[in-house]
């Protein structure tokens, strides 16, 4: 999931930074990056935002410009898990995975498997009831629903999403190898010349054909090595071809499938369906139209932030009803001539506000370039707010926030709604790629929080440090009692991962938002 990420963004003038209280009233004007610069360089010695680089003779490994301390220790108590339950989504989820499986071995006679053929066919039924109430789910999974996405959270969907995804396949194509081999084989005929008996007699088989095919091509293109080199764009409407799916092979379920029609799958499948399609209505329309129509959104400003980077601030009517926080992503549709029919995820990079909400957007296509030319007045359909990388579902009073790149948007949101003594790692290739850092720098001051910048290539002895079980536990020695708060490229992100779970960091405790399709 691609995501569109913050940058700088100061007013001009004396002053070096105003409040983010001030912002609400007049937008920020870019600051340049010279000027950005120059100004850390007359930064106190006890600054809360400081470039750390490696220093193996210093007790931490670490040593910043400052001579302030690293970061306080935190001996309290932890607070209550404010988290959502995903315990009680997944035995729903097996629990109906179970009953379709369960109605087809009620409705199954004793004895009606009683050799090799039948045996081979009874395996094709049960892989297709399971493949079929996997492709329920996945659609579920796509509806955009406010209910879901707040319960299960943005991440842990499109995680699943791709898990079940893989399920389908394997479980279609297992139903389509054991039905035409059970068949064969009771017939005493060639595999394939049964299976074009079965395309071209049965009924809605052709279409079924066509569903597997498109389920096939799907699952190929999601593969990572496809998908990175894939646009947003081409990659969003070939997965619009799930929708063909359903349409397809559930016609030829209901046709050929015997067991959708028992005494109590009659009632299980059509409920399922209905399930889904109500919640595909609800979230891919009726939630939309309601929002758009109360906020009604515009473009009010593109402020360039860099060679690839720029601001949207998106004006609207009744903002301070919009139910987003810090942290949250929206799905942004701008209505001009060539880019009305493409939607993408992109995080706010400032917490929302009642006079303007702010997204970043760094260059990563040809729609995402064009997006750098809209003009003020252009309308905006949007969706959501989704995800859970909110500062509502800490588990702990402190909390470590990471952003690698341009992670740091959704990042420096958060920082907003984080309590004091919040520690804020932020790494960069370059000094000029620090971006948003007054911004950080201001919060920090305000909220008593700290802002550790590791800055280099990855060959430098500082981030090759960084993800260490020693060099993290040199920024920040109780990083076990806090909630981590990650957004960045996937390598990143898996390698903090890697290292928080050697530093004993629960699970419970991360909340991963790496910004990809």
């Amino acid at each position: 999931m691609a995501r569109a990420q913050g940058d700088v963004a100061g007013r001009q003038g004396p002053v070096a930074f105003q409040t983010f209280e001030d912002q609400r009233s007049r937008r920020p004007e870019p600051v340049a990056t010279a000027r950005f610069l120059a100004r850390t360089q007359q930064r106190p010695e006890y600054a809360r935002g400081d470039i750390i680089v490696e220093a193996p003779t210093d007790p931490s490994g670490w040593r910043g410009t400052g001579a302030g301390p690293a970061v306080p220790v935190d001996d309290r108590p932890p607070a209550e898990s404010v988290s959502g339950n995903r315990l009680l989504t997944v035995i729903l989820f097996f629990a109906g995975l179970g009953t379709s499986v369960a109605l087809w071995v009620f409705d199954t006679q004793a004895g009606a498997i009683s050799d090799t053929a039948t045996l081979m066919m009874a395996v094709g039924r049960v892989t297709g009831l399971i493949g079929g109430y996997l492709l329920f789910i996945q659609l579920l999974m796509m509806s955009r629903v406010s209910w879901l996405e707040e319960w299960v959270g943005a991440r842990d969907l499109l995680r699943w999403h791709r898990w079940l995804g893989t399920s389908l396949v394997v479980a279609v194509l297992t139903h389509i190898v054991f039905i035409v081999f059970g068949y064969a084989k009771t017939a005493q005929t060639g595999v394939v010349q049964q299976g074009i008996d079965i395309i071209t007699t049965l009924p809605d088989m052709i279409s079924a054909t066509v569903a597997t095919v498109l389920l096939v091509v799907i699952s190929l293109l999601s593969i990572r090595a496809a998908r990175t080199k894939l646009p947003y764009e081409l990659w969003h409407l070939t997965h619009l071809a799930a929708y063909l799916v359903l349409l397809l092979g559930y016609g030829h379920q209901v046709a050929t499938g015997a067991d959708l029609s028992g005494p109590y799958a009659k009632f299980f499948w059509p409920g399922l369906g209905a399930l889904v399609i109500a919640a595909l209505f609800w979230g891919r329309l009726v939630e939309p139209v309601w929002l758009n129509a109360r906020h009604r959104f515009t473009v009010g400003e593109v402020v360039p932030e860099g060679a690839n980077t720029f601001s949207i601030y998106i004006d609207g009517k009744d903002l301070e009803r919009l139910p987003a926080r810090a942290g949250q992503f929206m799905r942004w549709r701008f209505l001009t001539r060539n880019g009305w029919w493409q939607s993408h995820p992109f995080s706010l990079s400032a917490a929302p506000n009642s006079d303007w909400l702010r997204l970043t957007v760094t260059v990563a296509g040809g729609h995402t370039a064009r997006l750098g030319e809209l003009e003020p007045g252009t309308p905006v359909w949007a969706e959501g707010p989704f995800g859970t990388f909110t500062a509502q579902h800490r588990t702990r009073r402190r909390a470590l926030l990471i952003a690698g790149g341009s992670g740091i948007a959704p990042i420096r949101a958060l920082l907003e709604d984080m309590p004091p003594d919040t520690i804020v790692i932020y790494r960069a290739s370059r000094p000029d790629e620090l971006v948003f850092r007054e911004e950080l720098e201001d919060l920090a001051e305000r909220r008593d929080a700290w802002v550790r910048y590791i800055v280099g290539s990855r060959a430098d002895a500082g981030p090759r440090r960084l993800f260490t079980p020693e060099g993290m536990l040199g920024l920040v020695p109780d990083i076990n009692r806090r909630d981590v708060y990650l957004c960045g490229p996937p390598g990143l992100v898996g390698a903090a991962v890697n290292t928080l779970r050697q530093l004993d960091v629960p699970d419970s405790q991360m909340h991963l938002d790496p910004f990809e399709f």
